[in-house]
């Protein structure tokens, strides 16, 4: 399904901030060394959305689950005080040796820490406590829904998570698609939809993006 059509989609990143250098030069980078792998990358005016959202959120403590090549990290970490601190979880070295150089470029790097290791696990190991303001989900699908358990609890009231890709392409409008990513991903978005715990509202941005509000 196409979720936007292709003439709304290139109207819209006409009609947004665009990215700056750094982050063209990133995209870049990441198309030609990362080949087939760089749809994984957020585009330019989700990156932007991301800045706006953590900015409008007064978010100080964010943590990202899946970091590539650190585009969405940058894009975060912009959007924090001076202070803020961004958790970023991933398992690859290749792709997030990448984004060191990048945060390094874009005077992110104290901002930002990456933790490599599986990210249920860094995850877990933070403290119990309601204190993050903003979550961004962006990884294996199958583990969308244990991520966003590990993380709505240690959101404070009016904290934010961001989940992206939860449309598949519209595969989860569509019960005859059954493979994991897609049936993890359906369930989720059920289960937010129904979250007390949460206000939430599922965007066509992209390949679909949930923002979800801690009560």
């Amino acid at each position: 399904m196409d979720i936007v059509n292709p003439l709304v989609s290139d109207y819209l990143l006409t009609h947004c901030t665009p990215a700056d250098d750094l982050l063209r030069e990133l995209a870049a980078e990441t198309r030609q060394v990362t080949g087939d792998a760089a749809g994984m990358q957020v585009s330019p005016d989700e990156g932007r959305l991301l800045t706006m959202l953590a900015r409008l959120a007064g978010a100080r403590r964010a943590v990202e689950v899946g970091v590539f090549t650190g585009y969405s990290s940058i894009c975060i970490a912009r959007g924090l005080p001076d202070g803020g601190h961004v958790l970023a979880c991933d398992v690859s070295e290749k792709w997030t040796s990448i984004a060191r150089r990048y945060w390094k470029r874009a005077g992110l790097e104290e901002r930002i820490e990456l933790r490599i290791a599986p990210a249920l696990d860094t995850l877990r190991a933070l403290p119990a406590e309601p204190v993050l303001d903003l979550a961004f989900i962006d990884a294996d699908k199958s583990n969308y829904p244990h991520y966003y358990e590990e993380l709505v609890v240690r959101l404070r009231p009016g904290g934010l998570i961001i989940l992206d890709n939860v449309l598949r392409g519209g595969n989860v409008a569509d019960p005859a698609v059954q493979d994991g990513g897609t049936v993890a991903m359906r369930r989720l978005n059920d289960l937010i939809a129904g979250d007390g715990r949460v206000e939430s509202v599922m965007l066509p941005v992209r390949d679909g993006v949930t923002l979800a509000r801690r009560r």
